[in-house]
């Protein structure tokens, strides 16, 4: 592929990636406000931004078989707790942004914990199996992730049970 064209695809990728996540999180406030039309909108829309992103990756060649797309997702974690976001928080507290202080530290203790499940996917898919998993629960104040039951508060942000969600 022409350099040019790859650095296209590679902007659209993240240009069609927000978008889906911002039309997302406008779908939630949308609900939260009572407009259910709006926020199925949004949610449509997000779904074809979706769409338009998948096709971007696809083409770049980025889409391989699980055992390698958990390598990324390991990588792209560990890069996250190891460089990013203790960066990222130093930079804040430096600045005395606390809300940045806060949700960068939300981020990086829910990434060291999905970096440990990629892991135990990852060596499920090297041995031709399945990963055996349990109920997760999410914050969905810090992202705070855990399999099997949630705790009565999360132990990042203090985050009530009844406030998990379960995939």
């Amino acid at each position: 592929m022409h350099k040019i064209t790859e650095r296209n695809l590679n902007d659209a990728f993240a240009g069609e990636s927000m978008a889906h996540m911002r039309y997302l999180i406008f779908a939630e406030r949308a609900e939260e406000e009572g407009f259910s039309n709006v926020a199925r909108l949004f949610r449509a829309i997000a779904y074809a931004e979706q769409v338009h992103a998948t096709n971007h990756y696809r083409e770049l060649g980025m889409i391989n078989d699980s055992a390698k797309n958990l390598q990324v997702a390991i990588n792209g974690e560990i890069f996250e707790v190891e460089e990013m976001y203790p960066a990222y928080n130093k930079v804040a507290e430096l600045q005395s942004e606390q809300g940045a202080v806060r949700s960068t530290h939300y981020a990086l203790e829910a990434e060291k914990i999905h970096a440990g499940m990629y892991q135990k996917a990852k060596q499920a898919v090297a041995g031709g199996k399945d990963l055996r998993l349990g109920k997760v629960y999410i914050c969905p104040v810090c992202g705070y992730t855990v399999e099997g039951e949630a705790p009565d508060r999360c132990p990042v942000c203090g985050a009530p049970r009844d406030k998990f969600k379960g995939f």
